[in-house]
């Protein structure tokens, strides 16, 4: 049942960082939006975030990749936190319309959890026993 969750999950993930990358040049404006005005040439920075989360999303499907982009999620997720963090702060809204500070501040944990997600599913999916249960095991 584990590796089919961790399947489907890793799907999942590969669809969204996809879509959301392609939005990056669909429709960059909200994520110029976001961006920290200490970050320089921010439409550039939008694209090139755009093309690692294409790339990496994409880099979960072949298993010969699956735990370097599961890595590389996990960077690029540091990597984007500021401009997360800069709109809560802020008050800034990606839409430009106004957004409940509650809104922006609850986004904010969802980055450890997608870091996690990243760094589950890229795994080998090998499952590697720890030392107590080696131990029990041998109490058989």
């Amino acid at each position: 049942m584990k590796p089919l969750v961790r399947t489907g999950a890793r799907w999942l993930l590969t669809v969204a960082m996809v879509a959301v990358g392609i939005a990056h040049f669909a429709n960059p404006a909200p994520f110029v939006a976001i961006m920290p005005p200490f970050i320089p040439f921010h439409l550039a920075m939008v694209y090139l975030s755009g093309v690692f989360e294409i790339a990496l999303g994409l880099a979960l499907i072949p298993k010969q990749t699956r735990v370097l982009a599961g890595y590389g999620l996990v960077a690029l997720y540091v990597a984007v936190f500021p401009a997360n963090l800069y709109m809560a702060v802020a008050g800034i809204s990606p839409t430009g319309e106004p957004i409940a500070p509650w809104i922006a501040w609850a986004r904010l944990p969802l980055q450890p959890l997608l870091m996690l997600l990243a760094w589950w599913v890229g795994g080998d999916g090998a499952t590697k026993p720890d030392a107590v249960s080696q131990s029990v095991s041998h109490l058989d």
